[in-house]
């Protein structure tokens, strides 16, 4: 999403702000009526069960339930949470339950860390693994205890033990092939490094997190990891990047109904606009989190919102409510034991009595910031050669497993090896009886085909140098020229010859300009690569309406430049047998030259149509269209023509040439209709994916 900034028109976007605001308590309330309907669908099986002629306490089901009760209460109500899941650990011992105990273990764990009482949820969850470890009857429980208690060493600052429990939990998880298990445990061990500000290494594991969701295809774990991932972009200000990955997010927890991963989302994109300064959008944001906070309680979370409301109150220089935040962030973070907390609002809160003038009470919660400073420093780098020394030291122990159990198969694979030397002897036999019959078909087959190599490089080379040709061409006729005109302003402003306004005011023109070179760069790469054999075409089943939402959001900028609306017709799980790549380039290609040659409050139509063994997609403008003579040259491998669009947009001709190439490498056909002032109808075919594809749904 994308919001203009805020100039003279403040007024406006503030009424729009708060209107947002007001409508967002009527969007909300249905999401906190679809958990409360989970709550009560459990109550009333509860209550089925109590009124049943043969009900019975040590029912496992009915334990059961009231195990998904008090954890359905988790962020909502930390008090019923305790009461229901005391009761089903009591009734669990009685009847012997073991699963059930080790949940309701966990879930008073659960509580406890909620609490901030970090040795309490330690002692809980890690009662619940040694039962799950010593029943050994279910992976899963070993699994999610493990990862919590390895969390909660994390929020402790033990990152030695953290990471011990967590490279542990991978190997449980990797044994039971538990992809979802192992992303969520390389998000944790994300958060490790973040906490150190290592981004680098936060983002590797993150990625791997991604790559893993990727496969699985489960889209609520893929938010909450493109979640954090927006969050370590914003941290490094890569604040694009962050923006694209919340926004996905934001979806599918809206979709979702995910009360606290929402909270988390809202809160991260505020501060992507507080990085940018936008501190009104910023507030905007915050304040949708802080109303889901109302109906959460997640009081770890909630810190970081006070501290980025706090923030964005001093850029706007209200103080009184910035120091408000400011004391409830405080307030909460010693409330919980949170060290990072207490540092960044002590922080705060040092500047804005000292810009009141209160220097005595700024002293004070300066002294608080630069112990907590030091003493987080300190641990820090403490804990920076213990995360190294633990991962060394469970590698080597990993590695003496590993050399134990080859010395136990020694000796079978005595055995082995005499197989091996069998089947060398007798390969060698082989090859002595059919080397002189080899060599001697090797020998005709280079004779054959000597001739025709020859023939083959000469045209290889003849058309590797008409392709520097054109490539030098189009470097020289279309790059040199926006490159030469930004370099003599920049001339012109640096002599002094130009003022900083009149600079300013070409500073639209060269963004279109830069962004022509950029354009132009790509398919110069792109067409390079097909020409030079770099590109090899890869198929694989692909979701076209994907590729095409992703071209919408990307050239959408562009789009509301000019005021021109663009229309996606692609029907969902439109699935064809293709590079997408390649695909992606093409579709690119044309709703950028749809754009370039459609004028101001135009219209642009994506859509496909499927038949039987093809889908033929098209893309269609309403702009200025194309005589004969052009439609007869445009898809000419060597055509270099350069045209105008509405806003004197400049291309090279190159992007078309491409399409064309890779959509025959896809084995498909492109053409166009077109007529002068009628608009533009360009088509091209892909065949479509026949046999149906497997789907994997997870169980609830």
């Amino acid at each position: 999403m994308n919001f203009s900034r805020i100039t003279s028109n403040l007024k406006y976007n503030l009424l729009k702000g708060w209107l947002g605001v007001f409508l967002f308590s009527y969007i909300i309330a249905p999401k906190v009526l679809a958990q409360n309907t989970k709550r009560d669908t459990l109550l009333q099986e509860i209550k089925e069960f109590r009124n049943s002629n043969v009900f019975d306490t040590r029912d496992t089901l009915y334990i059961h339930n009231l195990i998904n009760l008090a954890t359905e209460h988790r962020y909502h109500n930390l008090d019923s949470l305790l009461i229901l899941s005391k009761q089903s650990l009591d009734l669990s011992k009685k009847s012997k339950y073991v699963n059930g105990e080790i949940s309701s273990l966990h879930a008073i764990g659960g509580y406890y860390s909620d609490k901030g009482k970090i040795d309490q949820a330690i002692t809980y969850f890690e009662k619940a693994y040694q039962l799950a470890k010593k029943s050994n009857d279910n992976s899963i429980l070993i699994i999610r205890t493990l990862n919590d208690l390895a969390k909660e060493y994390g929020y402790k600052g033990d990152y030695s033990k953290a990471l011990k429990w967590y490279l542990a939990t991978i190997e449980i998880a990797e044994k039971n092939n538990d992809k979802n298990s192992i992303s969520i445990v390389n998000d944790n061990i994300a958060h490790l490094y973040l906490e150190q500000k290592d981004y680098e290494q936060a983002m590797v594991f993150l990625q791997k997190s991604k790559a893993i969701h990727e496969e699985v295809g489960n889209p609520v774990f893929m938010a909450e990891t493109l979640s954090n991932i927006a969050s370590t972009y914003a941290d490094m200000n890569e604040l694009e990047y962050a923006m694209y990955n919340i926004n996905i997010s934001i979806a599918t927890f809206e979709k979702e109904k995910i009360l606290e991963w929402l909270a988390f989302c809202y809160e991260i994109k505020g501060k992507i606009y507080l990085k940018k300064n936008k501190n009104t959008w910023a507030l905007y944001w915050y304040k949708q989190s802080e109303l889901l906070h109302k109906e959460i309680e997640d009081d770890r979370a909630k810190i970081d919102l006070l501290i980025g409301m706090t923030e964005a109150y001093m850029n706007q220089s209200k103080d009184s409510i910035a120091e408000a935040y400011a004391l409830n962030a405080f307030d909460l973070s010693k409330k919980i034991g949170l060290r990072i907390g207490i540092k960044n609002s002590a922080k705060k809160l040092a500047q804005l009595h000292k810009k009141k003038k209160d220097f005595e009470k700024s002293l004070w919660y300066h002294e608080i910031y630069q112990v907590t400073y030091e003493s987080l420093t300190q641990t820090g780098n403490e804990k920076a050669l213990n995360m190294l020394k633990t991962k060394m030291e469970y590698d080597q122990q990993k590695q003496q497993l590993i050399d134990d159990n080859e010395k136990a198969l020694a000796k079978q694979k005595i055995f082995v090896y005499v197989a091996i030397i069998i089947l060398i002897i007798f390969a060698i036999i082989m090859f002595i009886i059919h080397r002189n019959e080899q060599q001697q078909k090797k020998l005709n087959l280079e004779l054959r085909n000597k001739k025709s190599d020859l023939e083959e490089k000469q045209a290889y080379l003849n058309e590797l140098n008409q392709t520097k040709n054109k490539l030098f061409s189009i470097i020289g006729h279309d790059l040199r020229g926006p490159i030469g005109a930004f370099q003599g302003l920049l001339k012109l402003f640096k002599e002094g010859e130009m003022t900083k306004e009149e600079f300013l005011n070409f500073v639209p023109k060269l963004k279109v300009d830069i962004d022509t070179i950029s354009f132009t760069l790509n398919n110069l790469l792109s067409w390079g690569q097909t020409q030079m054999n770099g590109s090899v075409t890869k198929h694989a089943t692909t979701q076209l309406d994907s590729i095409v939402e992703e071209n919408v959001a990307l050239l959408s900028e562009i789009a509301e430049s000019k005021s021109i609306s663009i229309v996606n017709r692609i029907e969902p799980n439109c699935q064809i047998w293709c590079d997408p790549n390649q695909i992606d380039i093409i579709i690119r290609n044309l709703l950028s030259n749809a754009l370039k040659f459609t004028p101001n409050n135009g219209q642009i139509v994506i859509g496909a149509i499927q038949k039987i063994k093809t889908c033929e997609i098209y893309v269609k403008d309403n702009g200025m269209g194309m005589s004969e003579d052009i439609i007869s040259k445009l898809f000419e491998k060597d055509s270099n023509h350069t045209t105008y669009g509405t806003n004197d947009e400049k291309g090279t001709g190159l992007g078309l040439s491409l399409c064309k190439e890779m959509v025959e490498k896809n084995n498909g056909k492109i053409w166009v209709h077109s007529a002068l002032g009628k608009g533009s109808s360009f088509y091209f075919t892909i065949p479509r994916v026949q046999q149906p594809q497997k789907q994997y749904k997870e169980s609830a």
